[in-house]
Parts: structure tokens; sequence; C-alpha cells
């Protein structure tokens, strides 16, 4: 797989990584998961050149993190490039819509540095390559969050730190701060905010950008034709385009999708990746997988260069029916 580096000043890593929430958390809420066929994807995903792990302390909560740092042993976790985020707590485990978890704000000083402790134990490591903020917390000034993860770096619990979901301004402040290594935020081909103001902002002075949700939660590959395709406890049930009328009118930009993959050589999900990773020299995709079927697909577009035609065909893609939430 072609590389890249996190950012000017971080670790060489593939051009695709990947996204562990999926593995206990979200989407198909209740289902049990098998664990030996999630430890089988996080290492083969490495074995692909998908070095770019990434978890939270609130996916599960907790398990996730669990899960990943007992796929990380016998020589694993030397070969990744680990990342983790702090910010967000679960405030009600059942409270939300068919039983999902209630999700809030969590930016005091004192919780980010009891919450990297706790991290590092269940990721069984000594440190992380990449701690990040998941979200900012309205009621706590980014400076003082920052400056607790700042406390984190200087001790080498981390080797750098990350931003997710930020404005221009909050990256500004941050970076008064400490050096901001990476931004988290969601892009695909039916989610381009960042290419505004974001994305540009981080390409101009270095900073790794690192899409989530990079397939469009599976719409745009034509992995969904009817809202009857999602599993009855999927959350996307609940998502503004996956109803009936606006998944029926967006099933355009799904077929143009496949149109252009087949022209390529390639499968939808590929170029969807692909046009993600197109857009700056540091943006590394981190599509969420269970599946070594799913996973082998997602890493070809690590190598896969869309001409200059399918690029302008993919910008030209009409925008979704239906907000992102």
């Amino acid at each position: 797989m072609r590389k890249t580096t996190l950012g000017d000043t971080g670790p060489e890593i593939g051009r695709i990584g990947l996204d562990c929430m999926g593995m206990t958390f979200a989407y198909d809420i209740g289902t049990p998961r098998d664990e030996a066929i999630s430890f089988a994807v996080i290492r083969q995903a490495l074995d692909l050149g998908m070095s770019l792990l990434d978890t939270a302390d609130v996916y599960g909560p907790y398990t996730n993190e669990e899960l990943v740092g007992r796929a990380l042993t016998g020589g694993y976790r030397e070969r990744a490039v680990l990342a983790t985020k702090v910010g967000l707590v679960v405030t009600d485990p059942t409270g939300g819509p068919d039983g999902s978890p209630l999700i809030g704000n969590n930016g005091r000083p004192e919780h980010v540095r009891a919450s990297i402790d706790e991290s590092l134990l269940r990721l069984g490591t000594d440190h992380v390559d990449l701690y990040q903020l998941h979200r900012v917390d309205p009621e706590v000034p980014i400076e003082e969050t920052w400056g607790a993860m700042a406390e984190i770096a200087a001790a080498g619990k981390t080797r750098f730190l990350g931003l997710s979901e930020v404005t221009v301004d909050q990256i500004r402040r941050a970076q008064a701060v400490h050096p901001v290594t990476s931004v988290q935020s969601e892009l695909s081909l039916w989610t381009r905010a960042p290419l505004a103001e974001v994305l540009p902002y981080c390409e101009e002075r270095g900073i790794a950008f690192l899409p989530f949700s990079p397939l469009g939660r599976g719409f745009p590959t034509g992995r969904f034709t009817s809202f009857d395709d999602l599993p009855e406890n999927d959350f996307r049930r609940r998502l503004p385009r996956f109803q009936q009328d606006t998944l029926r009118a967006n099933l355009a930009i799904a077929g143009r999708v496949r149109e252009i993959a087949e022209r390529a050589g390639a499968t939808p999900a590929q170029v969807a990746l692909a046009w993600v990773v197109a857009q700056g020299r540091y943006v590394v995709p981190i599509p969420g997988t269970k599946t070594p079927a799913y996973l082998e697909d997602n890493a070809g577009a690590g190598d896969l260069e869309l001409s200059a035609a399918d690029l302008a065909d993919l910008d030209a893609l009409a925008a979704p029916h239906g907000g992102r939430d």
C-alpha cells in the first residue's frame, strides 16, 4: 500500500487506516460480535499496510479499547500506529433511541489526565501514538483541555496529539498551546463540509486529516438500496439520508459511483475511498469494518489512483438529499 506520514512530523502510515469502533459499538446495537473475527481483521489490516488503528474510550464504553489491546498482543503493537480519543462520555447506556447510549462531553483537565492512564491500561501499552480530543467541551475552554493533553505528551504517554470535529479557530487556539498533529472529521463523497475551510487549513500547515465515515456509512457504495436493507437495530435507520424517501432519491449518487468504478476497474468502495485520499497529501481515511472481505476491498483503495476525469466526475456528484444526522 502507498504510504504517507501523520502530518509533517508524524510516523509513516498507510494511505488507508482502520476505524475499530464498529467491532464493539454503534451500528447493530445489541448484536453479539465475534471477537476472533475482530482480532483477525485488526491483524490483517496491519498485514495489508493499514497501520493506523483508531479507537476511543467511549466506544463500548471501554470495550473497544480492551478489544484492540488484546488484538495487538503477540508483537502486533509494535507494527501499529495506535490512536485513541478522550472527551466524550456515556451519560446513559441505554437512554437513546432503540436502546442506544446517550453521549455527553467532558473536557475537564482532571478527566483527561485520569482517562489516559485508564486507556493505556485497557490497551495494554505504556503509550499511544496519537491521543485525540474527541469533541471540544463547550463548557471548558479548549486551552484548558489541550493543556492537560500537552502534559500527557510531555510525560511520554502519547507521541502526538490530535483534534476531532473542530473549526479552524479551535485548531488555532489549540496550536497556541501545543502542536496539533492531526484533525479527524467526517469526509466522504456525500459529506464534504471540511473541504471549505478545515482541510485547506490542515494542508497548508502540514496537519494530517483523518476522515471518519469515508464511505458515507455505506450508502454511496451501493450497499443499501432500500430502508429495509438496514438491520432492525442499525442506528442508520434514524438518519435522514437513509429514510425511504430520501434514500430513494439518493440512489442516483450510488449509481454514478458504480459507473465510475466500472470505468476505473475498481469497486465502488475503492473509488469512494480513493477520492477521499486524493483530497490532500496527508489525508488518511479510516473506514470501519468487521469482516475480512470488506477490509481487503478497502485496502485496495490505498493503491488506486483515479484519473483526472474520474475525479472531476466524482467532484460533480450532486449533494445528497437529507441532512447528515
